[in-house]
Protein backbone atom coordinates (compact mmCIF):
# COMPACT_ATOMS: atom_id res chain seq x y z
CA UNK A 1 0.00 0.00 0.00
CA UNK A 2 1.38 3.54 -0.89
CA UNK A 3 0.86 4.74 2.48
CA UNK A 4 0.85 8.64 3.43
CA UNK A 5 1.89 9.81 6.38
CA UNK A 6 0.02 12.83 7.36
CA UNK A 7 1.61 14.88 9.89
CA UNK A 8 5.81 14.80 10.82
CA UNK A 9 8.32 17.15 11.55
CA UNK A 10 12.17 17.56 10.29
CA UNK A 11 14.93 19.72 11.13
CA UNK A 12 18.44 20.03 10.50
CA UNK A 13 21.87 20.09 13.12
CA UNK A 14 22.43 23.08 10.49
CA UNK A 15 21.84 26.26 12.62
CA UNK A 16 23.72 28.08 10.60
CA UNK A 17 21.85 28.03 7.20
CA UNK A 18 18.56 27.55 9.56
CA UNK A 19 18.55 29.41 12.56
CA UNK A 20 16.64 28.55 15.11
CA UNK A 21 14.14 31.01 17.08
CA UNK A 22 15.14 32.84 19.55
CA UNK A 23 13.23 31.04 22.46
CA UNK A 24 14.94 28.34 21.49
CA UNK A 25 18.69 26.70 21.87
CA UNK A 26 20.52 24.22 20.68
CA UNK A 27 20.06 21.91 22.98
CA UNK A 28 16.09 21.78 22.72
CA UNK A 29 16.57 20.07 19.40
CA UNK A 30 15.86 16.15 20.84
CA UNK A 31 16.80 14.42 18.79
CA UNK A 32 19.34 16.73 17.79
CA UNK A 33 18.88 15.95 13.66
CA UNK A 34 15.79 14.47 12.07
CA UNK A 35 16.31 15.37 8.64
CA UNK A 36 13.90 14.76 5.71
CA UNK A 37 15.97 11.59 4.84
CA UNK A 38 16.63 10.60 8.33
CA UNK A 39 12.64 10.34 8.40
CA UNK A 40 12.87 9.02 5.33
CA UNK A 41 14.59 5.98 6.39
CA UNK A 42 11.69 5.43 8.76
CA UNK A 43 8.97 5.69 6.29
CA UNK A 44 9.90 3.98 3.42
CA UNK A 45 10.47 0.36 5.18
CA UNK A 46 7.16 1.29 6.28
CA UNK A 47 5.57 1.72 2.79
CA UNK A 48 4.71 5.22 3.31
CA UNK A 49 5.85 6.88 0.26
CA UNK A 50 4.34 10.65 0.58
CA UNK A 51 4.70 13.00 3.86
CA UNK A 52 2.90 16.21 5.12
CA UNK A 53 5.85 18.33 6.47
CA UNK A 54 4.24 20.23 9.53
CA UNK A 55 6.56 23.03 10.80
CA UNK A 56 9.06 22.78 13.33
CA UNK A 57 8.24 24.80 16.63
CA UNK A 58 12.30 25.46 16.78
CA UNK A 59 11.75 27.52 14.42
CA UNK A 60 9.03 29.79 14.73
CA UNK A 61 7.48 31.39 11.59
CA UNK A 62 10.43 31.31 9.45
CA UNK A 63 9.44 28.16 7.26
CA UNK A 64 12.68 27.84 5.05
CA UNK A 65 13.70 24.39 5.94
CA UNK A 66 10.71 22.89 5.64
CA UNK A 67 9.74 24.52 1.92
CA UNK A 68 13.30 24.04 0.74
CA UNK A 69 12.54 20.04 1.77
CA UNK A 70 9.71 20.35 0.09
CA UNK A 71 11.11 21.90 -3.05
CA UNK A 72 14.04 19.35 -2.85
CA UNK A 73 11.40 16.21 -2.71
CA UNK A 74 9.04 16.95 -5.22
CA UNK A 75 5.96 14.71 -5.02
CA UNK A 76 7.05 13.28 -1.85
CA UNK A 77 6.55 16.30 0.52
CA UNK A 78 4.21 18.98 0.80
CA UNK A 79 4.04 20.90 4.00
CA UNK A 80 1.59 22.58 6.36
CA UNK A 81 3.81 25.97 7.62
CA UNK A 82 2.92 28.08 10.95
CA UNK A 83 2.77 31.51 9.62
CA UNK A 84 2.03 35.22 12.94
CA UNK A 85 -1.84 34.87 12.66
CA UNK A 86 -0.83 38.54 13.80
CA UNK A 87 1.27 39.53 11.30
CA UNK A 88 0.95 41.72 8.17
CA UNK A 89 -1.39 40.31 5.84
CA UNK A 90 -1.69 37.06 6.63
CA UNK A 91 -3.82 35.86 4.02
CA UNK A 92 -1.65 37.33 1.45
CA UNK A 93 0.62 35.02 2.70
CA UNK A 94 -1.01 32.14 2.78
CA UNK A 95 -1.44 32.60 -1.71
CA UNK A 96 1.92 33.06 -1.40
CA UNK A 97 2.81 29.66 -0.16
CA UNK A 98 0.16 27.65 -1.67
CA UNK A 99 2.72 28.09 -4.78
CA UNK A 100 5.52 26.27 -2.68
CA UNK A 101 3.33 23.29 -1.82
CA UNK A 102 1.73 24.61 1.72
CA UNK A 103 -1.19 22.94 1.83
CA UNK A 104 -2.22 24.00 5.58
CA UNK A 105 -1.17 26.55 8.44
CA UNK A 106 -0.96 25.02 11.76
CA UNK A 107 -2.70 26.89 14.17
CA UNK A 108 -2.55 26.95 17.96
CA UNK A 109 -3.33 28.52 21.22
CA UNK A 110 0.23 30.19 22.60
CA UNK A 111 0.35 31.81 18.94
CA UNK A 112 -1.57 34.85 20.51
CA UNK A 113 -1.86 33.70 24.34
CA UNK A 114 -5.02 33.53 24.71
CA UNK A 115 -7.36 31.57 26.68
CA UNK A 116 -9.00 28.47 25.05
CA UNK A 117 -12.64 30.29 25.22
CA UNK A 118 -11.30 33.49 23.27
CA UNK A 119 -8.41 31.76 21.57
CA UNK A 120 -9.29 32.25 17.99
CA UNK A 121 -10.89 35.65 18.32
CA UNK A 122 -8.67 37.84 16.47
CA UNK A 123 -8.37 39.78 13.25
CA UNK A 124 -5.77 37.46 12.13
CA UNK A 125 -7.43 34.25 12.34
CA UNK A 126 -10.49 35.86 10.74
CA UNK A 127 -8.41 36.97 7.77
CA UNK A 128 -7.01 32.89 7.82
CA UNK A 129 -10.35 31.07 8.36
CA UNK A 130 -11.97 33.36 5.18
CA UNK A 131 -8.85 32.92 2.90
CA UNK A 132 -8.18 29.02 3.17
CA UNK A 133 -11.52 28.58 2.41
CA UNK A 134 -10.75 30.43 -0.97
CA UNK A 135 -7.41 27.99 -1.48
CA UNK A 136 -8.55 25.41 -0.29
CA UNK A 137 -5.91 25.08 2.29
CA UNK A 138 -6.87 23.63 5.68
CA UNK A 139 -6.34 25.41 9.18
CA UNK A 140 -4.68 22.70 11.17
CA UNK A 141 -5.58 22.87 15.38
CA UNK A 142 -3.05 21.28 17.82
CA UNK A 143 -5.12 22.03 20.47
CA UNK A 144 -6.70 19.99 23.64
CA UNK A 145 -10.52 19.11 24.11
CA UNK A 146 -11.42 22.48 25.60
CA UNK A 147 -10.43 24.96 22.61
CA UNK A 148 -12.78 23.00 20.44
CA UNK A 149 -16.01 25.13 21.24
CA UNK A 150 -14.11 27.95 19.53
CA UNK A 151 -13.26 25.77 16.51
CA UNK A 152 -16.82 24.92 16.41
CA UNK A 153 -17.73 28.38 16.48
CA UNK A 154 -15.24 29.26 13.63
CA UNK A 155 -16.77 26.35 11.43
CA UNK A 156 -19.91 28.05 11.73
CA UNK A 157 -18.85 31.15 10.21
CA UNK A 158 -16.88 30.04 7.51
CA UNK A 159 -18.54 25.89 6.74
CA UNK A 160 -16.06 26.33 3.18
CA UNK A 161 -12.94 26.45 5.29
CA UNK A 162 -11.20 23.10 5.40
CA UNK A 163 -10.18 22.17 8.89
CA UNK A 164 -7.52 19.24 10.18
CA UNK A 165 -7.70 18.25 14.23
CA UNK A 166 -4.34 17.53 14.73
CA UNK A 167 -3.71 13.92 17.60
CA UNK A 168 -7.28 13.09 17.73
CA UNK A 169 -7.60 16.68 20.04
CA UNK A 170 -5.18 15.35 21.89
CA UNK A 171 -7.60 13.36 23.75
CA UNK A 172 -5.79 10.69 26.56
CA UNK A 173 -2.82 12.91 26.80
CA UNK A 174 -3.28 12.99 30.46
CA UNK A 175 -3.62 8.73 30.60
CA UNK A 176 -7.16 8.75 30.80
CA UNK A 177 -9.66 8.93 27.46
CA UNK A 178 -12.37 10.71 28.98
CA UNK A 179 -16.40 10.54 27.02
CA UNK A 180 -16.69 14.10 27.42
CA UNK A 181 -13.49 14.91 25.85
CA UNK A 182 -14.51 12.17 23.18
CA UNK A 183 -17.87 13.69 22.76
CA UNK A 184 -16.91 17.16 22.09
CA UNK A 185 -14.50 16.22 18.96
CA UNK A 186 -17.06 13.84 17.73
CA UNK A 187 -19.34 16.83 17.76
CA UNK A 188 -17.44 18.38 15.58
CA UNK A 189 -18.27 16.29 12.73
CA UNK A 190 -21.64 18.29 11.72
CA UNK A 191 -19.03 20.70 9.61
CA UNK A 192 -18.36 18.62 6.88
CA UNK A 193 -15.03 20.16 5.94
CA UNK A 194 -13.51 18.80 9.80
CA UNK A 195 -10.89 16.34 9.36
CA UNK A 196 -9.21 14.15 12.07
CA UNK A 197 -5.75 13.10 12.45
CA UNK A 198 -5.42 9.67 13.76
CA UNK A 199 -2.00 9.55 15.10
CA UNK A 200 0.27 10.69 17.91
CA UNK A 201 -0.24 7.09 19.54
CA UNK A 202 3.15 7.45 21.50
CA UNK A 203 1.19 10.61 23.70
CA UNK A 204 -1.93 9.27 24.31
CA UNK A 205 -3.78 6.72 26.89
CA UNK A 206 -1.26 3.65 28.48
CA UNK A 207 1.30 5.36 25.85
CA UNK A 208 2.67 2.05 25.30
CA UNK A 209 2.86 0.12 21.95
CA UNK A 210 0.50 -1.90 20.64
CA UNK A 211 -1.49 1.08 21.38
CA UNK A 212 -4.20 -1.60 21.69
CA UNK A 213 -6.16 0.79 24.47
CA UNK A 214 -6.40 4.02 22.19
CA UNK A 215 -8.97 1.65 20.07
CA UNK A 216 -12.68 2.37 21.14
CA UNK A 217 -11.67 6.19 20.87
CA UNK A 218 -10.35 5.68 17.36
CA UNK A 219 -13.46 3.42 16.42
CA UNK A 220 -15.97 6.42 18.17
CA UNK A 221 -14.05 8.88 15.92
CA UNK A 222 -13.88 6.69 12.22
CA UNK A 223 -17.52 5.95 12.85
CA UNK A 224 -18.81 9.48 13.19
CA UNK A 225 -16.45 11.34 10.59
CA UNK A 226 -15.88 8.36 8.12
CA UNK A 227 -13.08 7.47 7.08
CA UNK A 228 -12.86 9.65 4.41
CA UNK A 229 -12.44 12.34 6.97
CA UNK A 230 -9.88 10.51 8.94
CA UNK A 231 -6.08 10.28 8.02
CA UNK A 232 -3.29 8.35 9.99
CA UNK A 233 -0.31 10.62 11.05
CA UNK A 234 3.00 9.03 12.94
CA UNK A 235 3.70 12.31 14.30
CA UNK A 236 7.55 11.58 13.69
CA UNK A 237 10.10 12.05 15.09
CA UNK A 238 8.54 11.30 18.82
CA UNK A 239 6.94 8.26 17.11
CA UNK A 240 10.05 6.76 16.84
CA UNK A 241 12.08 7.61 20.13
CA UNK A 242 12.40 5.52 23.33
CA UNK A 243 10.24 2.38 23.25
CA UNK A 244 7.78 3.39 20.22
CA UNK A 245 8.09 2.71 16.35
CA UNK A 246 6.95 3.74 13.34
CA UNK A 247 6.29 0.67 12.14
CA UNK A 248 3.99 0.16 15.77
CA UNK A 249 1.88 3.07 14.67
CA UNK A 250 1.50 2.04 11.29
CA UNK A 251 0.19 -1.14 12.37
CA UNK A 252 -2.48 -0.15 14.77
CA UNK A 253 -4.28 1.08 11.93
CA UNK A 254 -3.24 -1.89 9.32
CA UNK A 255 -3.87 -4.96 10.98
CA UNK A 256 -4.80 -4.03 15.00
CA UNK A 257 -7.77 -2.47 14.88
CA UNK A 258 -10.84 -4.95 14.23
CA UNK A 259 -13.62 -2.75 13.18
CA UNK A 260 -11.71 -1.50 10.27
CA UNK A 261 -12.47 -2.99 6.73
CA UNK A 262 -9.86 -3.14 4.38
CA UNK A 263 -12.01 -0.08 2.31
CA UNK A 264 -11.64 1.58 5.78
CA UNK A 265 -8.00 1.29 5.98
CA UNK A 266 -6.90 2.27 2.75
CA UNK A 267 -9.17 5.94 3.50
CA UNK A 268 -6.99 6.18 6.49
CA UNK A 269 -3.48 5.04 5.51
CA UNK A 270 -3.45 6.59 1.86
CA UNK A 271 -6.54 8.04 -0.16
CA UNK A 272 -8.34 10.84 2.59
CA UNK A 273 -4.72 12.67 2.94
CA UNK A 274 -4.24 11.82 -1.01
CA UNK A 275 -7.48 13.49 -1.66
CA UNK A 276 -6.55 16.62 0.65
CA UNK A 277 -2.43 17.21 0.46
CA UNK A 278 -2.29 15.61 -3.01
CA UNK A 279 -4.74 16.10 -5.26
CA UNK A 280 -4.22 14.95 -8.96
Amino acid sequence: MNIIDAHAHVWTPDTVHYPLAKSYKKEDMNPPSFTAEELLKHAKPAGVQRVNLIQMSFYGFDNRYMLDMIGAHKGIFVGTAVIDPNGEAPDRLMTDMAKQGVRAFRILPRLTGAPAAKWLQSSGYEKMFAQAAKNNQAISCLIDPECLPEVDRMCRKYPSTPVIIDHLARVGVSGTINDEDVKALCDLAKHKRVMVKVGAFYALGRKKPPYDDLAGLIEKVVKTYGPDRCMWESDSPFQVMGEHSYKASVELVRTRLKFLSDADREWLLRKTAEAFFFPA
